[in-house]
């Protein structure tokens, strides 16, 4: 059986941290390495996770980067053959979950897998669609030839709840350590170039969703506008962004028209918000000064580093 390692960035997780730690507590296949790598929590986060035998690395909170971190952890973990990847916020929602997602390397050509996420039971009708639209309940394995057909979706995927091949990581270059976020698209993308396979393991599922407020939502896509900007290889490989953005309106602006369309102007206004910050990070980053690149994105740390 391959040596599992698991790696969970952590920052004041809070009252949230006892329910993930519960859920982890009851899975059928524990990892031989745990390492939760917390940037300097001023909560009990870091305690919790050494008394369920995690090993703890603290970062400064400054130091914290998407893909540097989660390199960091690779770098920590040798020893691993596959390495799962988990958020704070994403609670296994089966005792089985871990081990249903290993599933997938089976298929030595597998690099990559990643489960499905459900909407946590508060979530809105809006934060609820975007789980349910990205993480559909059919299981699939994509290869790269699938861009013709999928095109930038050929490259999802989710750190929320992923695992990776050791092999397979390092020979696509492992984790880029200044991209603004989407580390695990970059690696993945990268490993389909190298030939490898990603999956999408529908019965691997975790509760995991946001309900963004209207500035999240233009902040959050103005960072994506951003790495796409930073990463024209992806879209010149799979194909640009727009059409999967499109299908995605549509299907939203459906599933509210059934189950709560007195939302659908609020949908609308985020999509509008959407297109704004993709435009600007994607598009006209060059002409916005410093502050203003700060002001408009949620990872504005990223920007003391470029």
């Amino acid at each position: 059986m391959s040596k599992l390692g698991l790696i969970v960035p952590t920052l004041n997780a809070g009252d949230l941290w006892k329910r993930w730690l519960a859920a982890f507590d009851e899975q059928t296949r524990k990892p031989d390495y745990r390492l939760v790598i917390d940037s300097s929590s001023h909560d009990e986060t870091a305690a919790r996770a050494r008394a369920h035998g995690f090993d703890v690395r603290v970062i400064a909170k400054a130091e914290f980067n998407h893909g540097g971190t989660r390199q960091l952890g690779i770098s920590m973990l040798p020893e691993s053959e596959i390495v799962v990847f988990l958020t704070q916020d994403a609670l296994l929602a089966t005792a089985d979950a871990i081990e249903r997602l290993l599933l997938a390397f089976a298929d030595e050509r597998v690099g990559a897998a990643y489960g499905r996420q459900l909407p946590h039971t508060n979530a809105g009708p809006i934060g609820a669609h975007a789980r349910l639209f990205n993480y559909p309940p059919m299981s699939q394995v994509r290869v790269l030839e699938d861009r013709k057909r999928l095109g930038i979706k050929t490259a999802f995927i989710s750190n929320s709840f992923a695992a990776y091949r050791r092999s397979a990581l390092i020979e696509a270059g492992g984790f880029p350590t200044d991209t603004i976020m989407n580390e695990d698209t970059f690696a993945v993308g990268k490993m389909l170039l190298a030939g490898w396979k990603v999956a999408y393991c529908a019965d691997a599922q975790v509760y995991h969703s946001h309900d963004y407020h209207y500035r999240d939502e233009f902040k959050r896509y103005f960072d994506i506008g951003v790495f796409h900007a930073r990463t024209p290889w992806l879209q010149q490989t799979f194909g640009k962004a727009a059409g999967e953005g499109r299908r995605f309106v549509t299907s939203e602006l459906l599933f509210l028209g059934k189950r709560a369309p007195w939302l659908i102007p609020s949908a609308l206004l985020r999509t509008g918000l959407k297109w704004l910050g993709f435009r600007l990070g994607s598009s006209l980053l060059e002409a916005l000064p410093l502050f203003i690149r700060r002001r408009f994105s949620l990872h504005h740390r990223y920007w003391s580093r470029v």
